[in-house]
């Protein structure tokens, strides 16, 4: 269980609470997803790069995943009187690097929910044998990633499931 302290919306030291998703939270995880992609993402896209962003997010996606072996957390709490995925963090290996996303929703920004989900996918990194963690970090994420300890690997782009591309920054930390 951690504690968020906000000032924000009543957010003082509320509960969340984190667990390994399963099939029953893929939809949660995708109002999510969305969310974040809304309401973080649209500061530093222009709009028809976070509406293509947005568009193939659903449950689907995250079903086929977890399918391909990718392993997703979810920080579950209030928000809005009702029970919420407030983000979701990864954990894959594609056979070549270890790989990691943190999302989480406009509302919990900031209130260290992305910090503890990272540490839970950082803990499974480490327990699957990864020496390192390496991320596509869209801009609104790299000052996050830089205070959970990764580093700039270089520029380029993120191809988006429909074909476009939008800028990112490649990633990675050191774990040993």
């Amino acid at each position: 269980m951690g504690q968020a302290r906000g000032h924000e919306q009543n957010w003082i030291y509320r509960h969340f609470e984190i667990r390994r998703a399963s099939l029953a939270d893929v939809d949660r995880i995708a109002a999510a997803h969305r969310d974040s992609i809304r309401s973080i993402g649209a500061r530093y896209y222009e709009p028809e790069t976070v509406n293509d962003w947005g568009r193939h997010v659903d449950g689907t996606l995250y079903v086929k995943a977890m399918t391909r072996g990718v392993v997703f957390y979810v920080a579950i709490g209030q928000l809005e009187d009702k029970t919420e995925v407030l983000g979701f963090s990864s954990h894959a290996f594609d056979g070549t690097a270890h790989r990691t996303a943190v999302y989480v929703r406009g509302q919990v920004a900031r209130l260290g929910i992305g910090s503890a989900l990272f540490r839970t996918a950082e803990a499974a990194a480490m327990a699957a044998g990864a020496d390192s963690i390496h991320v596509d970090a869209s801009l609104a994420a790299v000052q996050f990633y830089k205070a959970v300890g990764f580093e700039e690997i270089g520029r380029g782009d993120h191809r988006l499931p429909s074909g476009h591309s939008m800028a990112c920054v490649f990633m990675r930390k050191k774990l040993l």
